[in-house]
């Protein structure tokens, strides 16, 4: 069933909410909500009906109902004060006051906006900070939140044909959500603002603005620092999360400790810099990525190579050759999902077994691969790819 009201479109086979020709991010219970009201048109609905349809009848708090609500006026436009599409009538409940169509009194299926990947737009969200942070949002189904390494570019990215096939399988059954570090790509330049609680942070407002209460992470490599870090911090909005090619310690703290000029691919990304030379680049990548294919990981190359200054990629590399996350992987809550090459020469698998040891319930998948990341052309790459959309196929649970 379809229902059309304001400029929404609100599909209740998908689960997913259309405003315009965008694609909204909705948590399970707020969809719950707007459908309640949408089944009930002109109809002031009541709070123990609320309670009913979306918390089938358990006990709940005013400011978790009150919650619901607020994102659910977010969603569609509407706000406490410009009530245009749900009204509170005061000491009853809400009205959905906006005129409603239902199944084919509505747009023809042609005719609904649909959310595809053949465009990206980017959008940019102002931080406490005063930073601009760059994201962008595909997809449609359960919120996944990507985090990047650090030295991300969401639009050099998307031009990369093995990156949108990624991009593109995830966001085949899910809303994701894509963005750089403030730093790096189309985020404002700064390369002092590069610490790991920095970047968890900077997700926390990301998912504050696009009205997610609580959402899925995925990463991959040096990523994993920032999620594990948030997903710790705040295991009441994070329902579940998949790493690729993590680590817990840092490839210095590993190694027992040491100096930054002791890590030989930071030597090489430090002379690419400075050199302006791809070809510094590639062979790094090609440390990560041995399994190629050649021509993508050159690619790979260039798009980090323009993605951050060099002050910035170095302190990022610095930042992460010497963190650690054992101390937080046990404040994990959610179920996790730890995928990693055998062959993986940049963090061995020992390293996924800390994190699987580490989160309570967490998966381990261990894919027959020597790249760092599975690419297209990998025999291990139609194994992660499928574990990895198979496992955000699933609704937020809810609070």
């Amino acid at each position: 069933m379809r229902y059309a009201f304001a400029d929404c479109i609100l599909d209740t086979d998908t689960r997913t909410l259309t405003r315009g020709t965008e694609p909204v991010a909705v948590e399970p219970q707020v969809f719950d909500l707007l459908q309640l009201m949408a089944d009930n048109p002109d109809r002031v609905v009541t709070r123990d009906e609320i309670v009913d349809v979306v918390w089938g009848g358990r006990i709940v708090s005013e400011s978790a109902i009150s919650a619901r609500i607020a994102a659910a006026r977010k969603a569609v436009g509407d706000d406490g004060k410009n009530q245009a599409v749900i009204r509170t009538v005061s000491r009853r409940g809400l009205q959905m006051v906006a005129d409603v169509t239902n199944g084919t009194d509505g747009p023809a299926p042609d005719a609904m906006p649909k959310a595809g990947i053949e465009t990206q737009k980017i959008r940019f969200l102002q931080l406490p900070t005063g930073h601009h942070m760059a994201y962008a949002v595909i997809g449609s189904g359960p919120p996944v939140i990507s985090v990047g390494h650090g030295r991300s570019d969401i639009e050099a990215s998307w031009q990369l044909p093995f990156e949108r096939e990624r991009f593109a399988a995830l966001a085949a059954r899910n809303t994701v959500i894509r963005f750089d570090s403030v730093g790096s790509g189309q985020s404002d330049r700064d390369p002092e603002r590069a610490g790991i609680a920095e970047q968890a942070e900077d997700i926390g407002h990301l998912a504050d603005a696009l009205g997610l209460e609580r959402f899925a992470m995925c990463s991959h490599s040096g990523g994993c620092n920032a999620l594990i870090h948030y997903a710790a911090h705040h295991p009441d909005r994070v329902s579940r999360i998949a790493m690729t090619g993590a680590y817990a310690e840092g490839p210095l703290v590993r190694q027992g400790g040491g100096v930054p000029e002791s890590d030989p691919l930071r030597a090489m990304i430090a002379q690419g810099k400075a050199a302006k030379d791809t070809a510094f680049f590639v062979a790094a990548m090609l440390t990560y990525q041995p399994e190629g294919p050649l021509e993508d990981v050159t690619a790979f190359a260039q798009m980090v190579q323009n993605a951050a200054s060099p002050e910035f990629e170095l302190r990022v590399r610095d930042i992460i050759n010497n963190h650690s996350s054992m101390a937080l992987l046990h404040r994990i809550a959610c179920p996790a999902l730890i995928l990693h090459a055998r062959g993986d020469s940049v963090h061995p698998l020992s390293e996924a077994h800390k994190l699987a040891r580490g989160i309570p319930g967490a998966e381990l998948v261990v894919l027959e691969c020597r790249n760092h990341i599975p690419m297209p052309g990998n025999a291990a790459y139609p194994e992660y790819l499928a574990a990895m959309t198979a496992f955000f196929a699933v609704a937020p649970e809810t609070a």
